[in-house]
């Protein structure tokens, strides 16, 4: 049942998870480093986006597919490596206040789709639909409510990396700067690729998932 006490424990679940360290934390930092906040809105738009349509899939009974066939847990935390490999390679000799060919922010629906191969998104939206969604409810209202929160939560818990990374533009003001913080940037890019892939597990799927699926499908069926 929807109450007050679970809508409290969702929030505080989700803004756990929202702001503490992963792929679009890093990204939206280096983002809001390169081009400032108000260029990096529709990255910061985007998360949320990609985040409900997930969370909404999984309730469904999309999890079902890596208790299927784990090796897609692998594949994504490869095709997550290679990406932000790619985004730590395009960040050296790139950094630049003045110059135009400097990259661009992602647009929002880049942001949307880069949760698909995030492990970090699957496990928060397995985490969600398995302890947290209201089964008493109905299908519609539960993902709803699921979903809402998720994006109410989301937004300003992210955004406060973008303003970090906006706030630290102040001090890049000549090219040794500049270089430093193009090797730290992409060095941070690496690292939490490298987490990401040498990390045995980042999808937990609990036992409770299976029965939470089902109860779902139950309730479709009626």
């Amino acid at each position: 049942m929807i109450n007050f006490a679970l809508f409290s424990a969702l929030s505080a679940f989700y803004f756990t998870m929202f702001i503490t360290p992963g792929p679009n934390n890093a990204m939206l930092t280096t983002s809001g480093m390169k081009f400032g906040f108000i260029k990096t809105l529709p990255h910061l738009i985007g998360i949320p986006l990609g985040h409900i349509f997930q969370i909404a899939l999984v309730c469904f009974g999309f999890a079902n597919l890596f208790l299927i066939y784990p090796q897609i847990q692998v594949y994504m935390k490869i095709l997550c490596f290679l990406y932000l490999l790619y985004l730590s390679w395009k960040m050296i000799g790139s950094f630049s206040l003045d110059k135009k060919d400097s990259g661009r922010p992602l647009k929002f629906y880049e942001a949307s789709l880069f949760q698909f191969i995030n492990p970090k998104a699957w496990s928060i939206a397995i985490a969600v639909a398995s302890g947290f969604f209201p089964t008493e409810e109905n299908i519609f209202i539960g993902i709803s409510f699921v979903t809402i929160t998720a994006a109410i939560i989301c937004f300003p818990s992210i955004s406060l990396w973008a303003l970090f990374g906006s706030g630290l533009r102040a001090f890049i003001n000549n090219e040794k700067i500049k270089k430093m913080t193009e090797y730290f940037l992409a060095l941070l890019l690496v690292l939490t690729g490298l987490f990401i892939l040498i990390k045995q597990s980042l999808i937990f799927i609990p036992p409770s998932t299976i029965s939470l699926v089902k109860c779902i499908s139950q309730k479709k069926a009626h």
